[in-house]
């Protein structure tokens, strides 16, 4: 179940809601619809590794690994 994060445009409020397939977010301190949906951190603070591209042959290092091969980063 997808966990989504808002701010309310008419008051402010910053407020986290459980949202299935159709439903709409609405604002639990004030009602109001359409709250804007925020970035979450959920997705960079569980450790996901982005490789870097490779730069086809220059001896720099992976962004995540200080390795000159990036074949061998996992």
């Amino acid at each position: 179940m997808p966990i989504y994060e808002f701010v309310c445009k008419a008051c402010g409020n910053e407020f986290e809601m459980i949202l299935f397939r159709e439903e709409e977010a609405v604002c639990p301190a004030c009602g109001a619809k359409e709250p804007t949906k925020k970035m979450s951190s959920f997705g960079f603070s569980v450790g996901y590794k982005f490789k870097a591209a490779s730069s086809g042959g220059s001896k720099s290092s992976c962004a995540g690994c200080g390795s000159s091969n990036c074949s061998s980063c996992s």
